[in-house]
């Protein structure tokens, strides 16, 4: 059973910089994308950033040259590492993991406030 546990969100100051992780379990991770999607109150959920299971990064235009997306096959983890935060950026972030089907952890709250 896939199972996937986020980490490191919170409160943060406009221009600051937040590192999520999601550690996974349950399966060879090393076929799966990993990682990550948001949703603001009111919205949609949202794709923040991916690496493909060949290592390949992807990006919503939104977070481009600001966040930095990275991997560990060999403990299958997920990292997100934020920087120059806009309270635009505020929103529970959800790790993903996706092979055939996608799993979702529980999610973790950012919220980027003066």
């Amino acid at each position: 059973q896939v199972q996937l546990v986020e980490s490191g969100g919170g409160l943060v100051q406009p221009g600051g910089s937040l590192r999520l992780s999601c550690a996974a379990s349950g399966s060879d991770f090393r076929l799966y994308a990993m990682g990550w999607y948001r949703q603001a109150p009111g919205k949609r959920r949202e794709l923040v950033a991916t690496v493909t299971s060949g290592g390949s990064p992807i990006y919503a235009d939104s977070v481009k040259g600001r966040f930095t997306i990275s991997r560990d096959n060999a403990k299958n983890t997920v990292a997100l590492q934020m920087s120059s935060l806009e309270p635009e950026d505020t929103a529970v972030y959800y790790c993903n993991v996706q092979h055939i089907r996608a799993y979702w952890g529980q999610g973790t709250q950012v919220t980027v406030s003066s």
